[in-house]
């Protein structure tokens, strides 16, 4: 059943995104980030009964102990569990939950619940990172209604979002880190539990977030960032490969990508790997711009800006995260294991795309809770053509110490009519992030995506 959240009256922003409605931050707005806003553009200040504390920074260096390459240890593992919501009390939480989250308490009455600590704002990032924010604050603009962006580079474009596309591009655009291996991989479970695990080797290179980057380097690139994946296993899909080229001004030129099939090796143009196809060996379980909850051209949808909502999300997941844990803790039928999940309370921008008139997605409206504190999107409600509730997706977030950066450590896509979930990110069992990594463009070209391949 679909619910109007609940606004913040203080913050209730409804604009649609449209030609033109596109207005840059005023020196009175650029004034308040640091001030009375955190550098990116939360509120600083905590909630009126201090279940949402002030922001103080966030963590911004590691904790005694703790060495690049270990799987991050909890900060918070004293914290106790506030209450847990499940069906017996769900109605008393209604207004702090998404219509998705309240829809998985409903497909699995008996086994879905959601533990909720205490509050703790933990999301930080380097501090040239928010110098960039605040130096191209009033120069960032989005172009060919959404479809692009220009004037600006490293940091949150838009800190203060006009529309749903400024706040949706500050998800696309919020720093990761600049040049990241990734190792892990991805589990479909069947109604009953059972799963395989299929394995990915990632490579991400974030042009956009170079310390030295500027808005005149990726005019004339034109590249955001440039992303390679392998599929290491089942021995029947490994040697599989994508290569992905983001484009900044997606009209001039659309996104680029190519895959290498092992069965052919030939590495072809893949034009279809955006919009609704489906996910790479995802048992169409999410599709193409599923992935970190939401990426590519926002150009099938009208965003609109709904305003602020206090919400329960996952956030500080290091027990989820942790590498104690194997995949058979985490995994079970319908939906992950609850014991190892932590929900807090936390601001989130809400933001509805409804897909335009003429064009087509399996997604007919998908509504996104970003995070004020980080711009990661952590719920996403995703209806069909049928205005019913279709998919719910949640990012399990924490924060990378060496970095620092919030990112998810876990995407969870649950498909509420098969009662199947896709689980990607996980990574209990196999090497930690690389964040350390000096990729160069060599990497990323069809010929690096034929020898990956062929590896």
């Amino acid at each position: 059943m679909f619910r109007k959240p609940t606004m913040l009256a203080a913050t209730i922003i409804t604009m649609m995104a449209a030609p033109g409605a596109f207005a840059k931050m005023t020196p009175e707005e650029i004034a308040r980030l640091g001030a009375d806003l955190t550098p990116i553009g939360a509120e600083k200040a905590g909630n009126a009964d201090g279940s949402i504390p002030a922001w103080t920074g966030g963590i911004t260096k590691p904790p005694a102990g703790y060495k690049v390459g270990m799987h991050h240890p909890d900060p918070y593992a004293d914290d106790k569990i506030l209450f847990t919501i499940d069906k017996t009390n769900l109605d008393k939480y209604k207004d702090k939950l998404s219509p998705g989250q309240v829809a998985l308490f409903e497909t699995y009455p008996d086994t879905f619940k959601m533990h909720i600590y205490p509050t703790r704002r933990s999301a930080a990032f380097p501090q040239f990172v928010y110098d960039a924010t605040q130096k191209y604050a009033s120069t960032a603009q989005l172009i060919e209604d959404g479809n692009g962006i220009k004037d600006t580079a490293i940091g949150i474009p838009f800190p203060i979002p006009k529309n749903g596309l400024e706040a949706i591009w500050n998800h696309l655009l919020r720093y990761r880190g600049l040049s990241i291996a990734r190792f892990g991989g991805q589990a479909m479970p069947t109604a009953s539990g059972s799963y395989n695990i299929i394995g990915f080797d990632e490579q991400l290179l974030v042009k956009y977030s170079d310390p030295d980057a500027t808005p005149a380097e990726l005019k004339e690139s034109n590249v955001l960032f440039k992303f390679k994946q392998k599929v290491t296993e089942p021995a029947r899909l490994a040697g599989t490969a994508l290569l992905v080229h983001e484009t900044m001004d997606q009209i001039l030129t659309p996104r680029q990508a190519w895959t290498y099939n092992t069965g052919q090796r030939r590495v072809r143009r893949a034009p279809n790997v955006a919009y609704d196809a489906p996910g790479t060996a995802s048992d169409s379980l999410r599709t193409t711009d599923d992935f970190d909850m939401f990426n590519g051209s926002p150009n099938r949808y009208n965003w609109t800006l709904k305003g602020k909502q206090e919400l329960y999300i996952p956030y500080n997941s290091y027990k989820l995260h942790s590498d104690k844990l194997k995949y058979d803790d985490i995994l079970m039928a319908g939906h992950v294991n609850p014991e190892h999940v932590r929900y807090e309370k936390h601001r989130v921008w809400v933001v509805e795309a409804n897909l335009k008139e003429g064009t087509r997605h399996i997604y007919k409206k998908r509504v996104f809770y970003i995070d004020e504190d980080s711009w990661q999107i952590h719920i996403a409600d995703l209806y069909d053509n049928r205005d019913q509730m279709y998919r719910v997706a949640m990012a399990h977030g924490l924060n990378y110490y060496e970095v620092p950066t919030h990112w998810s450590t876990l995407d969870v896509y649950h498909d509420l009519n098969s009662r199947r979930y896709l689980a990607i990110g996980l990574d209990n069992e196999e090497s930690m992030y690389d964040f350390s990594q000096s990729f160069q463009d060599n990497e990323f070209t069809q010929s690096a995506l034929r020898r990956e391949g062929r590896r």
